[in-house]
């Protein structure tokens, strides 16, 4: 039995493959290693009722997640599950790894990530680049969740959003200059917190303000990490992540401005993450 997993920091996606049945599907908070510890990981899933009757039965478990991206944080992960899958063969990659996978397969192409944090990279039909972006929510993360919960909260605080779109924001969510301060200094994943504004862009997109703030962030995105690659035209470029979903026709938009190739454009990676992975080890055991 192969589990697959694409961990962002708001949510995880968990796929199983069961040997008679459809696959199981389900859901947990985000387990990045930056804003949560091994122990949180391990009682995350500890918790999860759907993975208890399988757990000694995986034999192969595949975690791509945001923040796997150096070796001590790729063991955390791996640390953690290790006593919960103690039958199972782990293996943990960074989420862009997951997502040049379910985008790209096996050919050329940039992936970028859009949804709690944003990242790029090129993927050579083997291997994906190193990255210089993904600095996360302090030092990057353009047109990401963060980025624009963060524009959005400022804003509100400031008291420089419209009136119609203030008291709307504020019919929705509670934002005091404490309550902010709290969740984004002293609570564990501020970024997600950040990120949980967003919803309020789809929501009120037809508003010039916002499809301004929209513009902006993407723009500021496309400019920083997008147009530093030279061949960028030459290759599509696939989006993965929530922003990138539900404001897709201001990203097209953007992105035809500066001739870039848009591939896919996935809310989640993993359905196709996980028949990706399934048909690889399939393949492999036929071959040996």
């Amino acid at each position: 039995m192969i589990l697959v997993v694409d961990s962002g920091s708001s949510k995880s996606d968990w796929k199983l493959e069961l040997p008679d049945s459809p696959p199981l599907s389900f859901s947990t908070n985000g387990l990045n290693p930056f804003f949560v510890n091994d122990k949180e990981i391990t009682r995350v899933i500890k918790e999860i009722p759907e993975i208890i009757p399988y757990a000694n039965e995986i034999t192969e478990l595949y975690f791509y997640g945001a923040g796997c991206i150096s070796p001590d944080r790729r063991e955390m992960v791996s640390n953690a599950l290790t006593p919960l899958f103690e039958n199972a063969f782990i293996s943990v990659e960074n989420d862009l790894v997951g997502s040049a996978l379910a985008t790209c397969g096996k050919n050329k192409g940039y992936i970028a990530t859009l949804g709690t944090g944003s990242d790029i990279s090129f993927f050579d039909g083997e291997e994906v680049q190193p990255s210089k972006y993904g600095n996360g929510y302090v030092l990057g993360d353009e047109g990401s969740g963060a980025w624009f919960g963060k524009k959005l909260i400022t804003l509100f605080l400031y008291g420089r959003l419209p009136k119609d779109l203030a008291e709307n924001f504020a019919e929705h969510y509670r934002v005091t200059k404490e309550i902010v301060i709290k969740n984004v200094y002293q609570k564990e994943r501020p970024n997600a917190y950040l990120a949980s504004f967003a919803p309020f862009l789809s929501a009120n997109i037809t508003h010039p303000f916002i499809d301004e703030i929209v513009r902006s962030g993407f723009e500021e995105y496309v400019q920083t990490c997008v147009l530093t690659y030279q061949d960028y035209q030459d290759y599509e470029c696939h989006f993965v992540g929530s922003i990138a979903y539900y404001l897709d026709l201001i990203l097209r938009d953007v992105c035809n401005g500066h001739h870039i190739k848009i591939g896919k454009i996935l809310k989640s990676p993993i359905n196709e993450l996980f028949d990706f992975v399934i048909e690889r080890e399939k393949s492999s055991l036929i071959n040996f």
